[in-house]
């Protein structure tokens, strides 16, 4: 189904940032471990094919921010570029691309305010860049409008690249709404609520249960049109996907839906290694919702062996 390519994507993507002798979870070099818009999808009450009908929507407002460890840098300048392209399958965004962007950042969260938003973007023969999109797309935009957003960054003689896939939807049926930010309620650390504020102590080898708190009701059910173009009633079943600093974390994705149809539970072990030294360790937990929406949090522990 269509609602899942963002997620695959992003999996895709982070894949590629490490070595197949690296541990995913471990986070030691720079990276971009998600990217979300706000909001994470455009809504317009007309459903057309012409951009030109749409444009209300295409000019709308949309923040984007990047999540961005550097732990190595040292706290070094990141060069960055933001393009929107025409090509789900053009992960580095060489052709067909408007670049809506560039800067100099710090390790961190990137935040980029686009206004006029991407779907505003023109080639330079002046065709809007949503249909180029549309021309390249075998559905014809069934299901929604995905525009990839490709983020480069740049530190020293490493680079990333990173895609996020911006959705415009339209009302086929009077029962589709837009999609909300799936944003995590919290997170549990050896059963104890996790807070962002002061970073928690540990002692000891491990392993460390690290939990989500619940958030089944924030799960969305939401409508999409079929290949029959008839109203296909769906349930959000979220992905976590979990980082450090430190050590390891397993399975390092939790969640989304099983062939069963069944939802895995988001509870996972982090272990350190047995040379480790004490230390403050970084944590990251991305939620994606498998229509394009994602959200983050951030923790951290004053790790003693």
């Amino acid at each position: 189904m269509r609602h899942i390519l963002p997620a695959l994507l992003g999996l895709l993507l982070c894949a590629a940032c490490v070595g197949p002798e690296d541990n995913a979870s471990k986070v030691k070099d720079l990276r971009v471990l998600g990217m979300r818009t706000d909001p994470p999808e455009l809504y317009a009450d007309t459903c057309s094919t012409d951009p030109a009908v749409l444009v209300d929507t295409l000019v709308s407002p949309v923040r984007l921010t990047a999540l961005i460890p550097d732990p190595a840098g040292d706290g070094r300048d990141l060069d960055y570029t933001l393009w929107a392209c025409a090509s789900l399958s053009d992960e580095t965004c060489r052709e067909d691309r408007v670049e809506l962007a560039r800067g100099v950042t710090k390790a961190g969260e990137l935040v980029i305010n686009l206004f006029p938003g991407p779907g505003a973007a023109r080639l330079p023969d002046g065709t809007f860049l949503a249909q180029r999109v549309l021309e390249k797309d075998t559905y014809r935009g069934l299901g929604g409008v995905r525009m990839p957003l490709v983020l480069w960054v740049r530190g020293g003689d490493e680079q990333v690249y990173a895609q996020k896939i911006m959705v415009y939807g339209c009302r086929f049926f009077p029962e589709m709404k837009p999609n909300v930010q799936p944003d995590l309620p919290g997170l549990l650390l050896e059963g104890v609520p996790w807070a962002e504020e002061l970073p928690r102590e540990l002692n000891g080898p491990g392993p460390f249960l690290l939990e989500s708190q619940d958030f089944s009701s924030l799960q969305e059910s939401y409508v999409v049109p079929s290949f029959e173009l008839k109203p296909v009633q769906l349930q959000e079943s979220w992905e976590l996907t979990w980082h450090s600093t430190l050590g390891s974390i397993s399975p390092g994705v939790t969640g989304g839906a099983d062939l069963g149809g069944g939802e895995g539970k988001h509870r996972v072990e982090w272990t350190p290694p047995r040379d480790a030294q004490a230390q403050e360790v970084r944590f990251w937990v991305t939620a994606r919702d498998g229509r394009g929406g994602m959200s983050w949090v951030t923790r951290s522990v004053k790790y003693t062996p």
